[in-house]
């Protein structure tokens, strides 16, 4: 990869942003990347957290396992976003596996190098407590959901979830740019396939899911956030 094709993708992270040549230089000059092939892991489980990753192209499934094998999809992260969010200004080890789920191209920063240009640049610093931040909110509206909302309600918060972390807008809906099968939904949220496909199937009878041509989700958020309240 091109030292301006790294820049220019540091440049789209949401932390980067606003940052000049002369302060995002020092990033750059400690940067590597990698390719990894679909279904390579980038890490797994309890490896040891030593790097920080920016995807330059390419998805990753976010994703941990218990003792008996079970998978819980935690989430799938596209280009321009920045993992893991855990391990600043700490020793320990990545909470989860990270798959590659389509052929990726990664930006990779060794996380005591770049602890030290946080430290220089209190700037970055706070935006990188703001991201951190985000990342609190979303976990906490997921235990929300599961302490405050029955399974149906649970889908259909992840459906309109997903909107913001892995869609588009098009028209007056969401494109889902990932497809999610009902099996990775429902380890999402520790529910059945089955049960996500009933409740997939009584939104599609609504018409408050569609799919296009190629079977990407067209989702009516404004609709699935009313459906709540009925």
């Amino acid at each position: 990869m091109k030292q301006e094709d790294i820049v220019k993708r540091l440049s789209d992270v949401p932390i980067f942003k606003e940052l000049s040549e002369e302060e995002i230089d020092p990033i750059v000059k400690i940067a590597q990347t990698r390719f990894y092939k679909h279904k390579m892991y980038v890490f797994m489980q309890d490896d040891r957290l030593d790097r920080v990753f920016f995807i330059h192209s390419g998805k990753i499934k976010i994703y941990k396992t218990d003792q008996s094998g079970k998978e819980q999809l935690i989430s799938v992260l596209e280009p321009g976003e920045m993992f893991p969010h855990a391990g600043f200004f700490r020793k320990g080890n990545f909470p989860a596996h990270a798959e590659v789920m389509e052929d990726a191209h990664l930006i990779v920063i060794p996380i005591d190098k770049f602890e030290e240009i946080l430290i220089s640049y209190p700037e970055l610093c706070i935006k990188l407590f703001k991201v951190l931040g985000e990342k609190i909110v979303d976990l906490q509206g997921r235990l929300e959901a599961q302490v405050l909302h029955n399974t149906y309600e649970q889908i259909i918060l992840l459906l309109i979830r997903l909107c913001k972390s892995n869609g588009e807008k098009v028209g007056e809906r969401y494109k889902l740019t990932t497809q999610f099968t009902n099996r990775e939904l429902a380890n999402m949220i520790g529910t059945s396939r089955e049960t996500v496909s009933r409740t997939v199937n009584h939104v599609k009878k609504k018409e408050f899911v569609t799919q296009d041509q190629n079977g990407y989700y067209l989702i009516d958020r404004v609709a699935l956030q009313q459906e709540l309240f009925y």
